[in-house]
């Protein structure tokens, strides 16, 4: 009896109240603080990425200062071009903006008369015959056509009637336009702001590597130094293998839809060609996102939905071969997360971020996994999130 007794009350829970309410402040702090934490993942990630392109550069004996300028201004160089090229087909898609509200106008008005006849089909097979030939009784008998007295009547001028007495309604004074535009804009603003700091932190990030990683061993003592080592090239290795590995799996897409889009005949196949196929990479809702941009794009000139069903088939083989064949070989073989973790990280990160949540979520989890597995007492909790 002592014995179980004192095995009871050595017993530890898993997690303290403290910890709890630990757990519970750093959710808080995500959340309140999304668009902080997003900046900095973000800026993290990128530089986890470029980081083998300083190293090419410091091989040609560039000092790291220089290299990383090179690194940031060839990476922003890249993302300008796409973004011009994207700016230029976006144009084009403006000035057709009419003909497409047209045929979407037109493909409302045809649903909406559809709707309206099938719910007047079923109504009238749905309602018994007694019960619509009593409505039909129970309406108001036509006017009588009209005699010669009513004739004289409707010839005599109208009695004039006094006006109407007018509500008097004080109309609330309306915000200045000025207002009006910062309140539609501050949600954008924070967003913009700190996106303008994530080449500045990448670049930081880039030249102070090596101060910044001799600083992050010297915070553990002894072992631990070598677990942070290795969880710090973990964490580094998974970025790079999941984040390189869907843009070279976006691009391969990119190319094979655009091929098809061009061939289809497809307006702004440059466009929609990228945008479908990079949307199709988001998990779980890939595939419906993938479909809106080439549907939008056929709804001028293509009227019958046989053409709907090639392009879709196109667009679901291109997402299924890139998720089934060439995620595992470029993507899989470093994130090792089992599906229910990624269904849970998911959920959890899209519930805290929104759309960035979607985006980000698998690396994050990837990378405490990274840490999981290099840290001895972590490792059943890197084994639960593992393949």
């Amino acid at each position: 009896m002592e014995l179980l007794t004192s095995t009871l009350t050595d017993r530890k829970p898993g997690l303290s109240g403290g910890s709890l309410v630990g757990l519970a402040a750093v959710i808080a702090l995500l959340y309140f603080g999304r668009v902080f934490f997003i900046t900095i993942t973000v800026a993290i990630i990128l530089a986890f990425i470029l980081d083998p392109v300083v190293d090419f550069f410091m091989r040609l004996r560039a000092p790291r200062g220089l290299a990383s300028f090179l690194t940031c201004s060839f990476a922003l160089l890249i993302v300008y071009f796409g973004a011009l090229v994207f700016y230029t087909q976006t144009a084009g898609l403006l000035a057709d903006l009419p003909a497409y509200s047209q045929r979407i106008n037109e493909l409302v008005d045809s649903v909406v008369s559809r709707l309206e006849n099938t719910e007047k089909s079923l109504s009238e097979i749905m309602t018994p015959k007694r019960q619509r030939d009593a409505r039909a009784a129970q309406q108001p008998p036509p006017p009588p056509p009209p005699t010669k007295a009513s004739k004289r009547r409707s010839a005599e001028p109208p009695l004039m009637l006094p006006p109407p007495v007018q509500e008097v309604r004080i109309q609330q004074e309306r915000e200045p336009i000025t207002a009006t535009l910062y309140n539609y804009l501050r949600s954008f603003y924070d967003v913009l702001l700190m996106a303008s700091f994530v080449p500045f932190l990448v670049y930081f990030m880039l030249s102070w590597r090596d101060h910044l990683r001799r600083s992050f061993l010297q915070l553990f003592a002894g072992p631990d130094r070598m677990v942070a080592g290795k969880s710090w090239e973990g964490i580094a290795d998974m970025a790079r293998a999941y984040v390189v590995g869907n843009f070279l799996l976006g691009i391969l897409i990119s190319v094979a839809s655009t091929i098809v889009f061009w061939g289809a005949n497809l307006p702004f196949p440059l466009l929609i060609g990228p945008v479908s196929s990079f949307l199709s990479l988001i998990p779980y809702v890939g595939l419906p996102l993938a479909l809106a941009p080439p549907f939008f794009a056929m709804l001028p000139i293509y009227p019958k939905i046989g053409a709907y069903i090639v392009i879709g088939s196109a667009v679901s083989m291109f997402h299924l071969l890139a998720l089934n064949l060439f995620y595992p070989k470029l993507v899989g073989a470093r994130v090792h997360l089992n599906p229910l973790a990624v269904t849970i990280s998911l959920m959890f990160w899209a519930t805290l971020w929104g759309g960035a949540g979607l985006v980000l979520g698998i690396p994050i989890t990837a990378g405490i996994k990274a840490v999981c597995d290099n840290v001895r007492s972590l490792e059943p909790y890197g084994k639960l999130l593992g393949d």
